[in-house]
């Protein structure tokens, strides 16, 4: 095994413990958009093109109560520009990549694969392999949640209501999250979009979810940008 699926192979154990909570995520979800309405081609498609279980699991819902198209678009927009403080992170440790591996690497630049990625750019720094690792890591995430969501999918409602299957949401996003909880812009963002959406949470169409999502990711980029030099690297 040549140095590169070595470290592609190193990603994908990286990933593993996590992709233990995303199989039964997946699986919530698949059933959730068939009853929401979506049909099972729709359902798979936005897997494979969102590729974000949260906004995909907020979508579903919006669908389900008939919210209008420009609500669910913007719900999707909102939610997922945390992955514009993921790019900003990761953006120094790949930016000597081909665009070609930029292109693929931010398509599976989500929440999971950036956890166990930042951890290890910061543990390793840039090495002539990171870049596999990183794949590994995503690559993993990607096949699991393709194949989870099609499960859910194809079993749809048949999946006993008896099943504990919603703890993995909270425990996929609890052990994504605590590894990287470790500067205060980041520690900052957690908290105060954890707070606005508590106090948001009985707005309609999940406009709650959206304020939280903004307003963390406000402070975190603020707090952010006034780190000095030296604490940024």
């Amino acid at each position: 095994m040549n140095k590169y699926m070595k470290s592609f192979w190193a990603g994908v154990r990286a990933e593993a413990p996590l992709l233990v909570g995303v199989f039964p995520f997946g699986l919530i979800y698949g059933a959730l958009a068939l009853n929401a309405g979506l049909s099972a081609a729709a359902a798979q498609m936005m897997s494979s093109i969102v590729f974000a279980g949260s906004s995909q699991f907020v979508t579903a819902q919006l669908v389900r109560e008939a919210a209008p198209g420009l609500v669910i678009v913007l719900t999707i927009a909102v939610v997922n520009l945390r992955h514009m403080l993921y790019s900003a992170s990761v953006a120094p440790y790949i930016k000597n990549l081909s665009l070609r591996w930029k292109i693929l690497l931010a398509y599976l630049l989500t929440d999971e694969a950036y956890a166990a990625t930042i951890i290890h750019y910061e543990e390793e720094d840039v090495t002539p392999t990171s870049h596999w690792f990183f794949l590994g890591a995503g690559f993993s995430l990607w096949f699991i949640w393709q194949v989870s969501s099609a499960v859910g999918i194809f079993l749809g409602a048949k999946i006993p209501a008896s099943w504990p299957l919603n703890f993995a949401l909270p425990l996929t996003f609890i052990a994504m999250v605590m590894p990287v909880l470790k500067d205060y812009p980041v520690i900052a963002a957690a908290l105060s979009a954890g707070f606005v959406a508590l106090l948001a949470f009985n707005l309609p169409f999940k406009l709650g979810l959206i304020l939280a999502a903004l307003i963390g990711i406000l402070v975190g980029t603020i707090l952010e940008n006034r780190k000095s030099p030296k604490e940024t690297l």
